[in-house]
């Protein structure tokens, strides 16, 4: 399967993790609980679960849940009240993956029983944490991050599988949301600074963990709260016991999953993913207002956004661009000629309504520029007078180490133009980006951003990154500092 040449233009989610104990036949929960969070991953997806008498169970597959676990037969073979799962977007280890020992979740047999382990993230000193272990005799099968963590929990000392893996993430720096599963208890842990994200609902005299509350939501179970920042929670029969494993620290939720990664269906801190948007929208428009008859998302990410832009401008909103639904994310390409179409496969202009109209293009995001070239193209061959592109987060500048699969800081076009310099590239009549204080005012930062402590991870605009990537310095990442 081929990437579609209009999502190679767009920060790629990194991955889903859910999972539920206590409940009758708790692999029909959790393949909808991946369904619900499919838009974090839809290179594949796997689910184990354990059974009193028959053990673990497992089922791994390329593509999308609703392709592979909904088949007759497929969820038969994981019963159990206890299971995880998860959907993948390879962000460590190898791209577009296909071998798959890639695919989560992983399993590992221990003295005390085996346990399952599924990971949304990324831990950025796993180089230097496999070269440790492939010396000591470790033997890996995949070429995923999260296997260190199984081997670091397998030389642990310590006698209880959630103890075990406290030693483990204790090694590991990066941003991870962990769920994992022995053969009785559903664990959980986020990491330290809170990057990633995990959330815990009830369900049928039961629980479940998972990476959004639109997960939580498909299953009829009820939000309880966010697992919080460096916090572990092993649940069982008995209940939930939460523990801090970790030195406490500043959270540094991820800026991106208000924007882009997350459902606007979902909610964080409290706050609607759909509002967050919304006012990203509104604080564009006080900040870069422009004469125009028509605010047109980019569909579909750029729709809240363009509401917003709406509601405050006053420039009337409207769907001037038609989203194929039935694309998907990938497509076989049968042909050059075919590949060459590029975006409007995906996506087509409504011709009577751009006509003679100047139009504000709203989208979430420019990361390459290459597909607000195409959609200007587009818009202008209909007739549009004007073109103003206004985007919904500031300049994408720097490369995401913790789990998002973001090009190399030389292909990202705002780490080498000026906002001019990409408005003449991408050839519009006007490009602006919502400010870093604009977007944490949207975000329920009053005052905006706190540059002397930020509140929210926000690497990729700034390049303040708030764990060290070991691994990328290694390789010859030169961050900020260096790099000015």
């Amino acid at each position: 399967m081929l990437s579609h040449p209009f999502d190679d233009d767009k920060l790629r989610e990194e991955c889903g993790v859910f999972g539920c104990v206590g409940v009758e036949d708790a692999a029909n929960f959790v393949a909808l609980g991946l369904h619900a969070l499919q838009h974090r991953g839809q290179e594949a997806g796997g689910i184990i679960t354990h059974h009193p008498e028959s053990g673990f169970h497992s089922v791994h597959r390329f593509g999308l849940v609703r392709d592979n676990f909904t088949k007759a037969g497929v969820i038969e073979t994981l019963p159990g009240r206890i299971g995880i799962g998860h959907v993948r977007y390879s962000t460590a280890g190898s791209k577009g993956a296909t071998q798959i020992r890639d695919v989560q979740p992983f399993f590992g047999e221990f003295a005390m029983g085996g346990a399952a382990l599924a990971h949304n993230g990324n831990i950025t000193n796993a180089d230097a944490i496999r070269r440790e272990l492939i010396e000591r005799g470790s033997i890996f099968q995949s070429s995923s991050d999260s296997e260190c963590l199984i081997h670091l929990m397998a030389r642990s000392f310590q006698k209880t599988i959630p103890e075990r893996m406290k030693d483990a993430l204790r090694r590991a720096e990066g941003a991870f949301s962990v769920v994992a599963m022995t053969r009785t208890k559903l664990i959980g842990v986020r990491d330290p600074l809170g990057v990633r994200p995990l959330v815990l609902g009830t369900l049928h005299g039961g629980w479940a963990l998972a990476s959004e509350t639109c997960a939580l939501d498909i299953i009829g179970a009820d939000f309880v709260r966010e697992i919080e920042p460096g916090e572990m929670v092993v649940i069982d029969a008995k209940g939930v016991e939460s523990m801090r494993p970790f030195a406490p620290q500043k959270s540094r939720f991820c800026v991106f999953e208000h924007v882009y990664f997350s459902r606007p269906d979902s909610f964080f801190g409290g706050r609607s993913v759909y509002e967050t948007r919304l006012q990203i929208g509104v604080e564009l428009a006080r900040e870069a207002p422009v004469e125009a008859d028509l605010v047109c998302p980019v569909p579909d990410s750029g729709t809240p956004a363009a509401i917003g832009y709406s509601q405050e401008s006053g420039i009337p909103f409207a769907l001037g661009i038609t989203r194929n639904q039935y694309m998907g994310r990938t497509f076989i390409e049968p042909s050059q000629q075919i590949r060459s179409m590029g975006v409007r496969l995906k996506l087509n202009v409504n011709r009577a309504l751009i006509r003679g109209k100047r139009i504000v293009l709203v989208d979430d995001s420019v990361v390459r520029g290459t597909t607000s070239q195409k959609i200007k193209e587009m818009i202008l061959e209909a007739g549009a007078k004007e073109v103003h592109f206004r985007i919904a987060s500031p300049p994408t500048a720097w490369p995401c180490f913790y789990g998002v699969d973001t090009p190399d800081r030389e292909n990202l076009l705002a780490a080498r133009m000026t906002e001019d310099e990409m408005r003449d590239h991408i050839g519009v009549d006007s490009l602006k980006f919502v400010s870093l204080d604009g977007l944490y005012r949207a975000a329920g930062e009053a005052e905006g951003r706190n540059n002397a402590c930020p509140q929210l991870c926000d690497a990729c605009f700034s390049g303040e990154y708030p764990v060290s990537p070991h691994d990328m310095l290694e390789r010859g990442f030169q961050p900020k500092h260096a790099a000015e």
